[in-house]
C-alpha cells in the first residue's frame, strides 16, 4: 500500500487530493513540521530535503509534490492530457511552472510577510508582485477554457489547486477581484467531494499550532540568532 507523507501545507494538499480523486488506499502518516519530525534519521532516509510531503510505494520513493502528481497519474493513466507529444509538452511546462514560480514565490510571499524576523519593504515587495504575476499568467490561460490544459481537468489543476486557494494569505483578500478566471477553478475543485475529503485530513492528526520558539527553530532555522 502507499505511504503518504503528510502535513497541513499546499504542497502535501495536492497529492492528497490526487489520492483521493482517484480512490486510491493509503497510509497516512504525519509529518509535523512543527515539532522537528522532519529531520529525524528515518524521515531524512526517505526525503533527504526534509520537508512534506512524500510518498512510498514499494521500492519506490518521492520527495516532491510534483513528481508525486506526475508518478501517480502515468502509474494509474489518470488526470493526464491526451497522449500527443504537444500536448506532454504543455503538461511539463505548466506543471513546472507551478513548482518553480507558483509554489517558491508564494512561499517566499507569506515567509516575508508573516514570519521573517524583520519587516523588509522591499522582500515583501518583490514576492508579493512575483505571486500575483504568476497567478495572472494561470488567470489569462483560464479565460477561454475550463482548466489549465483545455477541456480536462489534470494534475496540472490539482498543483495550482494547492497554492491558489490560499491566495487571500498569499496576497490578501482583494486579490480575487483580479482574478476571477483563477477564482472560478478554485471554486470548482473546493465544491468536488474528493477537494473536500484532502481537506479534512488534517482532523486525522493533532498538528501542533503554536509558532513558539522551538517551532521557528525548526520551519525557519536561517532565522536563528539573525540579527
Amino acid at each position: 500500500m502507499l505511504k503518504f507523507y503528510y502535513n497541513t501545507g499546499p504542497n502535501p494538499a495536492k497529492v492528497a487530493l490526487f489520492l483521493e480523486e482517484a480512490g486510491l488506499e493509503y497510509d497516512l502518516i504525519a509529518v509535523d513540521t512543527r515539532k522537528g519530525e522532519q529531520f529525524t534519521p528515518d524521515y531524512l532516509a526517505i526525503n533527504p530535503n526534509a520537508k512534506a510531503p512524500s510518498l512510498v510505494d514499494g521500492d519506490v520513493t518521492l520527495f516532491d509534490s510534483n513528481a508525486i502528481l506526475l508518478y501517480l497519474a502515468e502509474k494509474t493513466g489518470r488526470f493526464l492530457p491526451s497522449d500527443t507529444p504537444a500536448a506532454r509538452g504543455e503538461l511539463l511546462s505548466w506543471l513546472m511552472f507551478v513548482a518553480t514560480g507558483i509554489g517558491p514565490y508564494s512561499g517566499q510571499s507569506v515567509h516575508f510577510q508573516a514570519h521573517a524576523p524583520e519587516k523588509l519593504p522591499y522582500a515583501i515587495n518583490r514576492y508579493r508582485f512575483e505571486a500575483k504575476r504568476h497567478y495572472a499568467i494561470l488567470d489569462d490561460r483560464l479565460a477561454n477554457r475550463a482548466y489549465i490544459l483545455g477541456e480536462r481537468y489534470t494534475i496540472v489543476d490539482m498543483a495550482a489547486w494547492g497554492w491558489a486557494r490560499l491566495i487571500p494569505r498569499v496576497l490578501d483578500d482583494a486579490a480575487w477581484q483580479d482574478l476571477t478566471n483563477l477564482k472560478r477553478l478554485i471554486d470548482e475543485i473546493d465544491a468536488r467531494p474528493a477537494a473536500r475529503r484532502a481537506a479534512a485530513l488534517k482532523d486525522r492528526h493533532v498538528f501542533k499550532t503554536e509558532m513558539d520558539a522551538d517551532a521557528h527553530r525548526f520551519m525557519f532555522p536561517s532565522n536563528i540568532g539573525y540579527s
